[in-house]
């Protein structure tokens, strides 16, 4: 068994953005449920949970932003977008996920841990330096990989995303950084609309954003696919010290609000792939934290299927799932990505 830890807190579902809003608290309601079942009771780590302090923040977010976040405080409701609102528990709830995704991240590279999960919401991907948006209010992820490089003094950091939506705020946030490799899977064109093939990153961070923009219905196979032909190559070039993964639920078949085809079993595959890039990479060191997903019950199975690879209680095997790929539709994406980035990579080739 793996050392796996868990960022849990109830303070969480303080965060209301609306009635019918789908980003709700009952998101994580479900998955903190399905840690007492009887098969995780007892198997994971609690991480403990602190508010990020202003510094942290400022690692990635102007001031003037985090001045008009924290007014929100205690308010019944602020608008940040058409998408993305505050309730009185909001702007805490927010200072805690960025705050105990850095405490796990603290925790996997001190081997305490052997990887984490951080359970927390409001999500974070969206948010830009000055502008909350797509239900997110901070960018945990990209917070924490700041965090990750300026406090350990690491040199690589490996960003993995693979919600439904393109990470917007983290690819500008390291657009210019080769400290910082981005890599997304996304529906495409879909919101937010960035994400396209053409974007790479800029200056000396050219070549660390590989964007794999897909049209809907994508399964296992086909993500798999990717993950291992040309996620995998790049990332053992890259080396990185530490994964961290912007883990979205909302390329399961069920979400509403997407239109993939991955089931539980795909996301496991996909933390199968991921680990064993770590472990050749950095010691198995991968941080996930939660973004999108808006099933309950899938988002439930599948946070569970992720927690039992991570934890060692299962281990799939990812090239099973890869053989039942749509072998056409896996060569046309990864060989469109292959084309753009291949310049950048020398072990970037698929036929």
């Amino acid at each position: 068994m793996l050392k796996t830890g868990i960022v849990k807190d109830n303070r969480y579902m303080k965060h209301d953005a609306g009635p019918y809003h789908p980003e709700s608290p009952e998101r994580l309601e479900v998955i903190y449920a399905m840690l007492e079942d009887s098969d995780m009771v007892g198997r994971f780590q609690m991480v403990p949970v602190r508010c990020a302090d202003r510094e942290e923040i400022l690692l990635i977010h102007s001031p003037e932003y985090l001045d008009m976040v924290a007014g929100t405080e205690g308010m019944d409701f602020f608008s940040l977008d058409p998408d993305t609102s505050t309730s009185p528990g909001s702007y805490e709830a927010a200072l805690l996920a960025a705050g105990g995704l850095c405490n796990a991240v603290d925790m996997v590279i001190s081997e305490k841990l052997d990887n984490a999960f951080a359970l927390v919401r409001p999500p974070g991907h969206h948010a830009e330096r000055g502008l909350g948006r797509g239900f997110c209010i901070f960018n945990n992820v990209a917070i924490a990989a700041k965090y990750a490089l300026t406090k350990h003094n690491l040199k690589r950091i490996l960003i993995v995303d693979w919600d439904l939506h393109h990470g917007n705020g983290t690819m500008h946030s390291f657009e210019n950084d080769p400290s910082v490799l981005y890599f997304s899977t996304h529906q495409y064109p879909y919101y937010p609309g960035t994400g396209s093939l053409s974007q790479v990153g800029k200056g000396p961070g050219e070549g660390f954003t590989i964007n794999v923009p897909l049209p809907a219905r994508h399964g296992d196979g086909e993500y798999t696919g990717i993950f291992e032909k040309v996620l995998k190559p790049v990332a053992l070039e890259y080396n990185p010290q530490l994964i961290l993964v912007s883990a979205g639920f909302d390329i399961h078949h069920d979400d509403p609000l997407g239109g993939m085809l991955v089931t539980p079993n795909g996301f496991a595959g996909l933390t199968r792939s991921l680990m064993e890039i770590s472990e050749i990479c950095c010691g198995g060191r991968v941080v996930f934290t939660l973004e999108g997903g808006y099933d309950l019950r899938g988002l439930r199975e599948s946070v569970k299927a992720v927690l039992k690879e991570l934890s060692g209680l299962s281990k799939t095997d990812t090239y099973d799932i890869m053989s039942r790929a749509d072998q056409q539709k896996l060569r046309r994406t990864a060989g469109q990505v292959v084309e753009v980035q291949r310049k950048y990579w020398k072990s970037l080739h698929f036929s």
